[in-house]
């Protein structure tokens, strides 16, 4: 039913818009700062990076693309500072650690949707590239802005719109582990309005011989409409459903032939700016995220003696509106209030030889925020500043902030530091859950306190780039369970751990010719400072070690060069160093170390001549080409080698 209603949506979706360019098939580039472009995410107003005290990367799409990059988790591979583990096969379980911090630490945005779980888990495994202008991503604490969830960074994906004569593009993609994908792109503008759409289908067997298929279908759309030259309104929907059949247990042991999870999203956002006057400009946002997630593990036949079903129903309403007003002296002051509307559905059914147990569970809160941003500079200085505070219905009032200054010693050397302090609100089950477990509706925000300091430069008439950013953060207030409650009834969720890392950010890039040359190495060190609840060695906390699946080191290098006009070539290799893990298929879990691995990625594009007719174009695509076997999470092995090969014709424009 999920399928047959997302495949009428994208239909009509194609029939009532009109137009993406096709992504052009250029050589990869370095995943560095693209320093003529304007960042939006984490700042009051869109400003050049070199204007920023925080490190930030911008990847562009296009770019991406031509390289036969799908999914964001494996664009986002290329930065530094951020490193992500999926649990296994395609569409499993995808979570980022962006500067050691946590997976649901980091906020998450679909032009401006957060798509976040209320309390942060966000699994990146299902968000894909095919209407990707770039994507953003800026370190440290954003809460200032973003509210919760921006506690360690930020990550904005922003589609694009299409401009001029209505084109578009099909493209059909098959290779290894019975992959096949096909989509279709359009885009245009007509009078004040410019408009895209995309409608694509992933489909793999998986790397399992059992129960591995993963299959995915996202219709992406967007128009921005200039109705006179004070005023813009853009409207951009993404739908995404998803099944993702695995066979494997907590350990990764494969023994289910036909449990799976699905997931069912639809982002809107909404926004409209004015002009009133020369010195005032006022924007208003409003976001939706609804979202259907659950496992379903029916009896595998007249044996099976277990089944279990749950399936939890997600929404977040958002209404953000500001104001900037221009002060003397070219700065800006930015005056903003937020409202949210978080709410939670939960049920599950649980069927075995004792019986059935179900349980069931419906739960709301609301935040309001308010909160001022600065942004300015005198001479060679550009500064920024803010604060938020943020009224919830359960944790009440809490405050963050965020202050960065970028010094330009000379027009090639640029020096920035940056600081705030973030917080992420509890989950829906850390503060509402009944049953085996129980809530703490009392749980305060956990609370990040970071700073950086970093310098960039440039040479050789900018063909040579480089930067390098130290920074330090730490993680209060972190929220776990105890399985021994202080009285029968009495919460299992406490605030009680710390932890904290620390690190070097390095990047490099340059061209030599017609090639593009580029490279970063991350260096973490992270440490648990108070374990709370956790004991022993077996434990995923334990006072003084590591944080689990953190590398200390990775190192990554790209190259790109386009010899011809027609064809593309680009290379990637990623080194990540020995992480820290558990074996949960033992009771006390086990501590084990993952292995350090190299990946070796590659890609050949090749655009047939206008003389020959249609605008057709070719990619060439190897994944982990020398086949190295490694695991992101213990007992969960990463695919081995892939080969893809992508078709694609435009047409129009």
């Amino acid at each position: 039913m999920r399928s047959s209603l997302l495949g009428g949506a994208a239909l009509t979706a194609l029939y009532l818009s009109t137009s993406l360019t096709p992504p052009a098939l250029l050589a990869q580039q370095d995943p560095v700062e693209l320093d003529s472009l304007k960042v939006i995410t984490g700042t009051a107003l869109p400003r050049s990076s070199d204007q920023l005290g925080n490190h930030v990367t911008v990847l562009d799409g296009d770019e991406l693309r031509a390289r036969g990059v799908t999914r964001i988790e494996d664009a986002l591979r290329g930065a530094s500072g951020l490193h992500l583990v999926r649990n296994g096969s395609f569409g499993a379980l995808t979570s980022l650690f962006m500067r050691g911090a946590e997976s649901d630490q980091v906020q998450v945005l679909l032009d401006g949707v957060p798509l976040n779980q209320p309390g942060g888990a966000i699994d990146l495994s299902g968000l894909t590239l095919e209407n990707v202008e770039r994507i953003e991503i800026s370190r440290g604490p954003s809460s200032a802005l973003g509210g919760s969830d921006a506690m360690a960074g930020v990550i904005q994906i922003i589609t694009r719109t299409g401009v001029g004569p209505i084109s578009g593009a099909a493209n059909a993609r098959m290779g290894s582990f019975g992959r096949r994908d096909t989509g279709l792109t359009l885009d245009g503008s007509a009078g004040a309005a410019r408009y895209s759409v995309t409608a694509t289908r992933y489909l793999t067997d998986g790397t399992l011989d059992l129960n591995n298929e993963h299959d995915q279908t996202v219709v992406s759309g967007r128009v921005d409409i200039t109705p006179d030259e004070r005023s813009f309104i853009r409207l951009s929907a993404n739908l995404s459903d998803r099944e993702f059949n695995f066979p494997t247990d907590g350990a990764g042991n494969a023994t289910d032939r036909n449990q799976f999870t699905f997931t069912d999203r639809t982002t809107l956002a909404i926004e409209a700016r004015r002009q009133f006057a020369p010195w005032m400009d006022v924007r208003l946002l409003l976001t939706s995220l609804d979202e259907e997630t659950g496992t379903d593990d029916a009896f595998d036949d007249e044996e099976d003696t277990e089944s279990f079903v749950s399936l939890t129903a997600i929404q977040r309403l958002g209404a953000d509106l500001r104001a900037n007003l221009d002060l003397p002296g070219g700065s800006v002051l930015t005056l903003g209030g937020e409202f949210e509307d978080q709410d939670v559905r939960d049920f599950s059914e649980f069927v075995s030889p004792f019986g059935t147990s179900t349980g069931r569970s419906e739960n709301d809160r609301t935040n309001l925020a308010s909160y001022l941003h600065w942004t300015g500079g005198i001479g060679a200085l550009s500064a920024n500043g803010g604060v938020r505070l943020e009224e919830n219905d359960n944790f009440g009032t809490s405050a963050s902030w965020q202050a960065g200054a970028a010094f330009a010693v000379t027009d090639r050397w640029t020096l920035r530091s940056a600081a705030g302090r973030g917080i992420k609100e509890p989950t829906f089950f850390e503060n509402f859950a009944s049953g085996f477990a129980v809530g703490n509706p009392d749980l305060d925000p956990e609370t990040s306190l970071s700073w950086e300091v970093g310098s960039e430069w440039s040479a050789l008439d900018g063909h040579l780039r480089m930067s390098a950013t130290w920074f330090d953060q730490s993680i209060d207030d972190l929220i776990q369970f105890t399985s021994t409650p202080s009285a029968p009834g009495a919460p299992n969720f406490f605030n009680v751990a710390e932890a904290s890392s620390r690190g070097l950010e390095l990047e490099t890039g340059g061209t030599v010719g017609a090639l593009e040359l580029g490279a970063n190495w991350t260096y973490l060190d992270t440490e648990v400072e108070d374990a709370g609840f956790a004991s022993g060695a077996g434990a995923t906390f334990v006072e003084g070690e590591k944080l689990l699946r953190r590398p200390e080191s990775t190192l990554r290098f790209d190259a790109g060069m386009r010899p011809r006009h027609d064809l593309g070539l680009s290379l990637a290799v990623e080194h990540v160093g020995e992480r820290e893990d558990r074996d949960f298929s033992t009771f006390p879990a086990s501590p084990v170390t993952l292995e350090a691995y190299t990946l070796v990625d590659a890609a050949l594009t090749w655009s047939a001549p206008v003389r020959l007719g249609p605008d057709i174009g070719v990619t060439l695509r190897g994944e982990n080409l020398f086949d190295d076997r490694y695991e992101g999470a213990f007992g969960f092995e990463a695919p081995g080698r892939t080969l893809l090969i992508d078709v694609r014709v435009g047409f129009g424009g």
